[in-house]
């Protein structure tokens, strides 16, 4: 491996430990963001029952829905390159198995 590549392999690990880092703090403020306005409208409504589910009911959803899109597409992301790369520790490539011929029947 010469020189130029293994800086080009710290500064592209260094950019997906930014692209990480910054990924998750969007997610994380987002989902604060959401939890506070659901926290504004049930204090603005006086704690009514009915609306009170409905307004955390679709607030847990969009966390939910937030933090799983994240952290499903970090995980697909990441194991595609992986792959791509040839690193180890990856999913192995799938080969096709052999075809054997099938055995000669005679009537």
């Amino acid at each position: 491996m010469s020189q130029d590549q293994a800086v080009a392999m710290t500064a592209d690990s260094a950019l997906e430990k930014v692209r990480a880092r910054y990924g998750l703090l969007a997610v994380v403020i987002s989902n604060l963001a959401i939890a506070a306005v659901a926290i504004f409208g049930v204090w603005r409504l006086h704690g009514d029952t009915s609306v009170t589910v409905g307004i955390l009911t679709a607030a847990f959803t969009a966390v939910s829905s937030m933090t799983t899109a994240y952290l499903g597409i970090k995980a697909v992301s990441s194991t595609a390159k992986s792959i791509a790369l040839g690193r180890p520790g990856a999913a192995p490539a799938s080969t096709p198995p052999t075809a054997t011929p099938p055995t000669q029947r005679t009537p």
